[in-house]
């Protein structure tokens, strides 16, 4: 088998799928974004695809590994957004040619379902008991927020306030065992992440996420001395040597790695069994569409460390279209009891309506991030 043609779609909401063909029938699909750069990435598909065209699909190791060191230059969100892609597209193909779901090449499932959680609030948070309260009625037994707006690096206790006023109605309407994940989004710098850590440890959150960008880890040792409640992080990191610090100074107790970010189902799994070693859970992140959600599910089924899975069904960028619209099988995301099932059908276990994904392909999207201003002026984290 050889690999003939690797096709990019960008489609709605703010999404990048592509499909990789073989000269023996079989294609496979995987989801190479970063959220704003979806042109970019699949900028950097094409260039990578010079390599793959003629290639055996089977040889995932060799691929990933050239794609990653055969250029002098390597690392960062573009270039291992679109190895991620390709990655799972080439797992896809894999699976389908055997007929076995990929858990089954990595290993076989050690679980048969995952817990999830869904998104409330949206950008600007508002409304979130009444949210908590409408998804909890549709099972789910977890949700996650953003925190806070605009924070500058001091800032009025008003503002922390108004986070201990969302979190705890939420606690209220539903009670002590429900899940809540409070994501700070980088949008808190240092001397109020502590604050806050401090001010939200009674509401025994599931976790705090991003309590400070990525870059600023060494802040994580002092805000930990602030809270007992989880900390998460890592959906800005993108390889095992991202995280190969992180893990080693002990401050993380949940890694958030996306697998359409990260390299892909190979290099995941390889940070998620770092982060195993270091006996840190995982919780991957993935506030995308559904081949990279299904990509997601194939990995919980066998990472003993995975715990929850993030999923966008509803989330607030899905304006125009949403998960489901882009599959055949809507089935294979039944949420039930606050679970979803591992799929067992073969590959990823997504059946891609290409019709559709062509059509909406000829609007395509061009998806930034808002850009948001602290009252002086100066720019704010979003």
């Amino acid at each position: 088998m050889k690999i003939t043609k690797l096709t990019t779609f960008i489609v709605p909401p703010r999404w990048c799928f592509l499909k990789i063909e073989t000269d023996e029938g079989i294609s496979g699909w995987g989801e190479p974004v970063l959220e704003g750069r979806a042109h970019t990435v699949a900028a950097a598909v094409d260039e990578l695809s010079d390599y793959l065209i003629g290639r055996d699909p089977f040889l995932i190791e060799d691929h990933w590994t050239v794609m990653y060191r055969g250029g002098f230059y390597r690392g960062g969100g573009q270039h291992m957004s679109a190895i991620a892609g390709i990655d799972q597209a080439l797992w896809d193909i894999k699976g389908r040619a055997l007929g076995v779901p990929v858990h089954q090449l990595l290993g076989g499932k050690l679980r048969d379902r995952i817990r999830v959680y869904s998104w409330i609030g949206g950008d600007r948070p508002a409304d979130t008991a009444a949210m908590a309260r409408e998804v909890g009625s549709r099972g789910f037994t977890a949700v996650k927020m953003n925190g806070t707006e605009e924070m500058q690096f001091v800032d009025s206790h008003a503002k922390v306030d108004a986070v201990l006023a969302r979190v705890q109605a939420i606690r209220e309407a539903m009670g002590q065992d429900f899940g809540i994940g409070v994501d700070f989004h980088g949008r808190v710098h240092r001397p109020m992440a502590k604050i806050l850590a401090r001010e939200l440890d009674p509401f025994r959150l599931m976790f705090i996420e991003e309590p400070v960008l990525s870059e600023h880890a060494e802040a994580l040792e002092e805000i930990t001395r602030h809270c007992s409640t989880p900390i998460a992080l890592g959906e800005r990191l993108y390889s095992r040597w991202d995280f190969k610090k992180i893990l080693a100074d002990g401050h993380v107790d949940i890694i958030q790695p996306d697998p359409s970010h990260a390299g892909g189902i190979t290099e995941t799994r390889k940070i998620a069994n770092m982060a195993e070693a270091y006996d840190v859970a995982l919780a991957l992140h993935c506030p995308l569409g559904p081949i990279a959600l299904a990509a997601n599910l194939q990995l919980d089924a066998v990472c003993y460390n995975a715990f929850i899975q993030e999923q966008s069904l509803g989330i607030h960028y899905n304006r125009g279209n949403d998960l489901l619209d882009y599959i055949t099988n809507p089935e294979i995301f039944a949420y039930k009891d606050g679970h979803v099932a591992i799929p067992d059908a073969p590959g990823l276990g997504v059946e891609i309506n290409e019709d559709y994904v062509r059509a909406r392909a000829a609007d395509g999207h061009r998806w930034r991030n808002p850009v948001w201003r602290h009252a002086d002026g100066s720019f704010a984290e979003w």
